[in-house]
């Protein structure tokens, strides 16, 4: 009877919080999806989910210092959708570099190329017309003689070229000798269950959409030329002399740092195989991208470290870079401890692929299983960006997030695991005062319109205010929901929301809903405040009175956010407290909060204090006893 009531107990409570799911507006294309079936008010991918998949078969050649990429690939792509398909939509991210080209903002002569050049494009081993000229967007439609069938598939060739550029961006030349390729081949679009085929040009400031695919990378190089790539290095013993396959074999068990290749093994020029042109094979199952360094005179580091405590399971941690470089001297143990820390602390998820590499460039820009990031003099700031591009590992690799329409999925989990490592690395003052100095002030002293526009607008709708909302705003809303649940009730709502979409396409329902059902609370009203509404931070203490045994503390929320805030109290006899609120006092009211406190001390003064909660307006956040 007690098993029969508690199952009761627990299915009625999933109803509350279903039926209380759609009280978050929801435009069309959202409720049409939740209406097929593919998505489910509990937070759950529905039980007519679905999303396609790929398998990739890329090879690549490239001869620095010349500048030119060529390459081929065969594409098998599986229609896994319920639809007909009649043409598939085929994304040239590389086109970005074609004058002409629609952009976030102004660019310079250096960045600009004659973009992706389609040779040869066959379907089904039919040849297709292929106009360069009039394939100029990101973006080109081909169209299929017999329509692709529900749970049917469709071989993919295609032959192209391209020119890397030596204008700043997420890749191209970054010397002479050292190239960056990321976006490199042509690929299907998603097509999804909310819109379709994803048609949204690259702009050169929103980012990724891309679905989980299995892929083979074959990077051909001249000899004396290093790959660093995404996935597993299938053929070591074969593009390395024995001494430098060993020194890599090494590491993957060493938790000290390897150096693999150091200045002194690039000049014998003897690391690499000695035929003319090593072709490196790498692989990569299940993944949404895959990106490549390559370089004739950059060191290369590796060790490794556990990541999954319960199977004992080892990730690589490698590092290519200038040996000038002192900052990337440090990459690999910085790399080591945020792999475990992330792994075992937050989100507390062991790290999901066999390997990640810090690559020295100019993007400081995350890749799977790679980051290209910059030289500082600062090791500590190196550290901190480090963190961050290798915690996009879970958002977006994880989960395939679609970063272009929801950039603050990705890039304010990133930034909220940032100042979570932060604290452990560097102290909790180091970390929150970086992190307001960089995610926080230029947003909350902002009072334009367009900094104010609510965290669930598109990113294509935005372009003021598209930084702050998708990095610090929803950074801090993150953090005031593990405030106001507790560590324990978040991290498990954390995990929910991670285990119903990992290796899939989450959009913000489904973690509003994810994170109601895993805490077995109703949460809409929090989101609402947070990401429907025009809200910022600005708190205000009205007044203080004396009530018998104790006071009363009037608040009222000018800006409107649900923040959670501490009272700062100093007595009489000049001792201090301090009284936490999370953002939980505004539940019931979002204007205004009465805050009751039993004490038999005389209070001299009282103040707000918002920490990393940086409030707009602190002139009226201090009350003084008259």
């Amino acid at each position: 009877m007690m098993l029969r009531s508690t199952i009761l107990s627990a299915l009625f409570l999933l109803l509350i919080i279903q039926a209380n799911a759609q009280e978050l507006y929801m435009p069309r294309d959202i409720k049409k999806a939740y209406h097929n079936g593919t998505r489910s008010a509990d937070g759950k991918p529905g039980k007519n989910y679905w999303q396609n998949f790929g398998r990739y078969n890329i090879s690549i050649t490239v001869a620095p210092p010349k500048k030119d990429v060529t390459g081929t690939e065969q594409i098998t792509y599986i229609n896994n959708s319920p639809d007909t398909l009649k043409r598939l939509n085929i994304k040239l991210i590389m086109n970005i570099h074609r004058p002409g080209a629609a952009r976030f903002s102004g660019t310079t002569e250096d960045y600009l190329a004659e973009g992706i050049q389609v040779d040869e494009f066959k379907v089904n081993g039919e040849k297709k017309n292929w106009n360069n000229k009039q394939a100029r967007t990101t973006n080109q439609y081909v169209s299929l003689s017999k329509p692709l069938m529900p749970h049917d598939s469709v071989k993919l060739d295609v032959a192209w070229h391209y020119q890397l550029v030596t204008g700043g961006g997420r890749e191209g030349v970054i010397d002479s000798t050292s190239f960056y390729l990321a976006y490199f081949y042509p690929r299907v679009s998603v097509y999804d269950d909310y819109v379709g085929w994803d048609r949204t040009e690259f702009v050169d400031a929103l980012e990724f959409y891309n679905d989980f695919n299995d892929y083979t990378l074959n990077v051909t190089v001249p000899k004396n030329f290093i790959v660093w790539a995404t996935g597993t290095l299938q053929n070591p013993n074969k593009v390395l002399q024995p001494e430098y396959a060993e020194r890599l074999e090494k590491s993957m068990t060493s938790d000290s740092t390897i150096h693999i290749a150091t200045p002194e093994d690039l000049a014998g020029k003897k690391i690499t195989a000695q035929d003319e042109m090593n072709t490196w094979t790498w692989k990569a199952n299940y993944i949404t991208d895959v990106a490549l360094g390559i370089s004739d005179h950059y060191d290369w580091d590796a060790a490794s470290v556990v990541v999954d405590k319960a199977t004992g399971r080892r990730a690589s941690m490698q590092a290519a870079f200038l040996d000038k470089s002192m900052d990337f001297h440090h990459s690999v143990q910085f790399g080591r401890n945020a792999l475990s820390w992330f792994s075992n602390n937050w989100p507390g998820v062991p790290y999901p692929f066999p390997k990640m590499t810090a690559f020295q460039g100019f993007a400081d820009m995350e890749y799977p299983m790679m980051v290209n990031d910059s030289h500082t003099g600062s090791l500590s700031f190196a550290q901190l960006v480090q963190d961050h591009e290798i915690a996009h590992t879970y958002f977006p690799f994880y989960m395939g997030i679609n970063e272009t329409r929801y950039g603050f999925m990705d890039e304010g989990w990133a930034t909220t695991l940032e100042l979570l490592i932060g604290t452990a690395e560097v102290g909790k003052e180091k970390a929150e005062n970086l992190y307001k100095q960089f995610r926080i002030t230029g947003w909350i002293h902002d009072p334009s319109t367009a900094e104010d526009q609510p965290i669930i607008t598109q990113g294509t709708e935005l372009r003021g205010g598209l930084g702050n909302n998708e990095y610090g705003k929803p950074s801090l809303s993150y953090l005031a929901l593990k405030d106001m649940l507790g560590d324990d009730l978040f991290k498990k709502a954390l995990h929910t929301y991670m285990g119903n979409w990992h290796g899939k396409h989450p959009i913000p329902w489904d973690y509003f809903n994810s994170m109601s059902s895993g805490s077995g609370r109703n949460l809409n009203w929090f989101f609402n405040n947070w990401f429907f509404t025009n809200g910022y931070i600005d708190l205000a203490l009205k007044n203080v009175t004396k009530i018998g045994a104790g006071y009363k503390f009037d608040v009222q929320n000018i800006g409107g956010f649900a923040a959670p805030f501490d009272l700062v109290l100093t007595y009489s006899d000049g001792t201090t407290g301090r009284i936490h609120q999370t953002s939980a006092v505004w539940e019931k009211d979002q204007e205004h909060a009465t805050i009751s406190f039993k004490n038999n001390k005389s209070i001299k003064s009282a103040k707000i204090d918002g920490g990393i909660f940086m409030d707009a307006d602190e002139s009226n956040n201090n009350w003084t006893a008259k």
